[in-house]
């Protein structure tokens, strides 16, 4: 009798409308096996556009992401605790993202690649750690890992997609929906003050004044450097995962 083909290996429900949600959770869990696997605690997520090319007009942040990417994981490398080490993080295509897989490599560490399939731009990059090249398919899920692990966030000149990624996690800070403290250093003074007027924002009360300190500027590897090894030893030892519980516990429940 011909064995009879279960849920899972039915490609045709697996791709359906209804199969969605194991799509979905697919994509928390393969990733969190692959963390596990192979001990990656905390990142350190690099955000920035594809566009940018080591030869262009921007040239010059391309080299400064692969520098600051370099730096970061000499510095992480050193560090006393083995347990506790900072990998360097992208959405694993070209241009900054490109860079910053780079310059982790050039120093020998390892480093991930949260790819996503895109039209036109997005395609993985040669830099990243082949055991930690993952690929999504809905961009949710890609940046609940960006979060997830994050110990810093690295905001290099971007379009679209940069400012979401980059608003986002801003947005989680503010509302205090990430437990542990993940500096956003925004790389590019003069690029991002024209891009977004900060001060506007606080201005016309969209944003309170105290809103403006959850990011420092730099504009050298060397300074963004700084700003990120002083901020990341500076508060208690991180909890993981960072997001909130999923529960306030109640007012009249006691415990045992």
């Amino acid at each position: 009798m011909r064995r009879l083909r279960l849920a899972y290996e039915n490609r045709r429900f697996m791709a359906s409308d209804e199969a969605r949600p194991l799509r979905i959770l697919a994509e928390y869990l393969e990733p969190l096996e692959r963390f596990r696997e192979y001990g990656i605690r905390d990142t350190i997520v690099f955000f920035g556009s594809a566009r940018i090319a080591q030869e262009g007009p921007l040239g010059r942040y391309y080299d400064d992401a692969r520098e600051l990417a370099r730096l970061v994981t000499v510095w992480s490398k050193g560090l006393p605790s083995h347990a506790h080490k900072y990998v360097v993080c992208t959405g694993g295509g070209g241009g900054i993202m490109e860079a910053a897989n780079r310059g982790a490599s050039d120093a020998g560490g390892r480093t991930i690649g949260l790819n996503i399939a895109l039209p036109h731009e997005q395609r993985p990059n040669r830099y990243i750690t082949r055991e930690l090249a993952l690929e999504f398919h809905y961009f949710f899920m890609r940046k609940l890992w960006f979060a997830h692990l994050a110990a810093a966030l690295v905001v290099f000149p971007g379009g679209f997609g940069t400012l979401d990624e980059m608003m986002e996690m801003l947005t989680l800070m503010q509302t205090r929906k990430l437990e542990r403290h993940v500096p956003v250093l925004i790389y590019g003074t003069e690029f991002w003050n024209e891009v977004i007027d900060f001060d506007a924002l606080v201005r016309h009360g969209m944003i309170a004044r105290e809103d403006l300190e959850l990011f420092y500027f730099a504009d050298t590897p060397q300074a963004a450097l700084e700003i990120l090894t002083t901020e990341m030893t500076s508060p208690p030892e991180p909890k993981t995962p960072a997001f909130t519980p999923s529960a306030t516990p109640s007012a009249d429940r006691h415990d045992a």
